[in-house]
This record gives structure tokens, sequence and C-alpha cells, in this order.
């Protein structure tokens, strides 16, 4: 099979059932298949899976394992030249596949690439979690071309030429299965939120690109299962923020410049990891003048559990990797 498309869901039963249709219908004639991976859901969804999309694979997973987990897991017992991460709550036209499978199959140096993300509810305007692919500033926060901050882009057309960028987002990601397994998945620690931030990174790093192909879209409806405004989302994009940048600097660094040494290149990675780490302590002072002590106490635990979950970073490099995003100067690394 050329395609492994694969849903990883958590009690999102509702939405199984009114977009897998959708899914179903779109690949018809294609040479893919459709998985619904299941972190031991409570709500009836693989019931739902046997009873009425029989044509679907589902694999039961008996705990919940989170993003990374579940897909390393799922992703290990299906064979495939590609696999597609896809989020359950995604609405699918009908060619939003085959235009991805080409490009991979056209550019053996793409490592991995994603459709425009589209809102649900405004399907003029790009959706919040990877609009038309993202990229990151000097200092790690992420960002996406069609969507900075809060402020979200109407579609005009703008980003209709495929694009290199730092990363795409995971509600939409196609992989080559072979650079999957190289590079051992999506790393465990982060559970859920930037994990493919991380993966996309690493992929450069081993001489690949990642590229957003707009010929394909897809309709998000976003929000994940965790609000905005939780405490624990905020834990998590604290926490993996520091990860994705002490996995990702030193070697960046080493790759942009292979004669500085590795020495040079740790600490010049530390020193950019301590300056986020300020602007971390800035933002959680703000919560707390301001009478969020939820929010507060968020950023101290992600701080904390970061420290835990802490590896000494690795620097080598076999090629000489350029990471798109950054070598535009949209995170400048220069000291």
């Amino acid at each position: 099979m050329k395609t492994a498309v694969v849903i990883l869901n958590w009690n999102t039963q509702e939405y199984l059932s009114r977009f897998i249709p959708f899914l179903l219908k779109s690949m018809d004639g294609e040479d893919a298949g459709l998985w619904v991976a299941d972190n031991a859901s409570t709500d009836g969804s693989v019931e739902l899976l046997q009873k009425v999309f029989p044509q679907v694979g589902v694999i039961a997973l008996e705990e919940n394992y989170g993003f990374t987990g579940g897909y390393n897991r799922a992703l290990a017992q299906i064979e495939a030249e590609y696999f597609v991460l896809i989020n359950s709550d995604i609405e699918v036209p009908e060619n939003w596949l085959r235009p991805l499978a080409q490009w991979m199959d056209e550019h053996p140096q793409c490592g991995a690439c994603g459709p425009k993300l589209l809102s649900y509810h405004d399907r003029s305007s790009f959706e919040y979690a990877g609009a038309a692919g993202g990229l990151i500033d000097r200092y790690g926060f992420p960002f996406c071309r069609g969507r900075v901050f809060k402020k979200i882009e109407k579609d005009q057309g703008q980003y209709d030429t495929p694009e290199n960028v730092l990363w795409v987002s995971g509600a939409c990601l196609m992989v080559r299965s072979s650079l999957w397994k190289e590079l051992g998945g999506l790393d465990e620690r982060f559970f859920a939120h930037m994990e493919e931030i991380d993966l996309c990174w690493r992929i450069q790093l081993r001489g690949y690109n990642v590229t957003v192909v707009p010929q394909s879209a897809v309709y998000h409806i976003g929000g994940g299962t965790l609000p905005a405004t939780s405490p624990q989302k905020l834990y998590y994009n604290y926490r993996n923020n520091l990860l994705l940048l002490q996995n990702n600097l030193a070697a960046t660094f080493k790759a942009e410049n292979p004669e500085r040494s590795d020495a040079s290149c740790l600490a010049r990675a530390n020193w950019r990891l301590f300056l986020r780490m300020l602007l971390d302590g800035a933002a959680a002072m703000v919560y707390l003048i301001t009478g969020r002590w939820t929010s507060f106490k968020a950023v101290l635990r992600a701080h904390n559990a970061f420290r835990a979950l802490s590896r000494k970073p690795s620097v080598g490099t076999q090629k000489k990797a350029v990471v798109h995003g950054l070598d535009k100067g949209i995170m400048l690394l220069k000291a």
C-alpha cells in the first residue's frame, strides 16, 4: 500500500461519525487505506467503528498514550510508503490526498508535507493550528504563514505556491514511513503539543525538506482536546517549547556552520535556551500580577518538568542541513 491515513482518536466519537464518510469517499480509487488508532476511549468510539465502518482498520490501544505515544504504537503496526497523520475533526474534499502523494513521489528530497489548513467554520480563512505552514522566531515561539498570534488571514491565494517551511501541522501531515522509522517517530516526552514541530525540524536536520502543498486543502474545526484557556494546555506549550529547542538548536547551529566546534554550538544553544526561559519567567510574572494564578503555576510546573525530562542535546549531523524558516532570517540564529 502506498499511503496509510491514520486518525488518532480519544473520545471523539461524534467527529468520527461525521468525518470518516468524507475520508472514505475521497480515498475511493486511491492506493490508500484508513485506520483509526484509539487511545482507550470510553465514549464508544471503537464500537461505532466496528458497527458502522467495518472497512476502517482499528488499532485499539490499552491506555491513552497521548498524540506521541499513540501514533508511535499505531504506525509501528502499519506498512505503507507514506503515513498521513490526520485529526478526527477534519473534513476533507475529494481531491486532497493525491496532490500530497504526487509531491512526495516527484520530490524525493521532501521528507514531509501537508495541505493548507482552512477553518471549518469560516472556509475563506486559514485555521489557527497550521494555516499555510509554520515558522518560528529567534526565541522559539512558533507561528504560521496565514496566522500570527491570534490574527488570522483570509485565504486569497497568497500562499498558493508550494513552499518549504520549518513545520506543517500534525493535524494533517504526510511523512515518508522510512524516515519516520529512521527518526524513531515522535518524541514521547512531548505527549501532546509541538511534537510535530520537533519531528519536522529533525527531518530537516537529516537533509530533507518539509513543504506545504497548497494544491491540497482540508477544513479543520480545531481546539483539540484541551481548550485554549486550559492551564494544562499552557503547561504543555511552555514545557514542550523548551524540549523543542533543546532537541534541535545545537544541531542546527552545527549544520549551518560545520566548522564551528561542538562545544561552541552547545554553548550557543544553551544561551538561547536560557534567554527563552527568562522570557517565560517574565510571562509568569505577568500572569501573577494580573491574578492568573493557575497560569502562573502552569509555567512553573512546565519549567520543573522540562528540567526533569532534559537530555543532553545532540550536535552531530551527517549532512549539511538547511533548516527552512531559519535560513530566511525567520529565526535569527546569529548571536
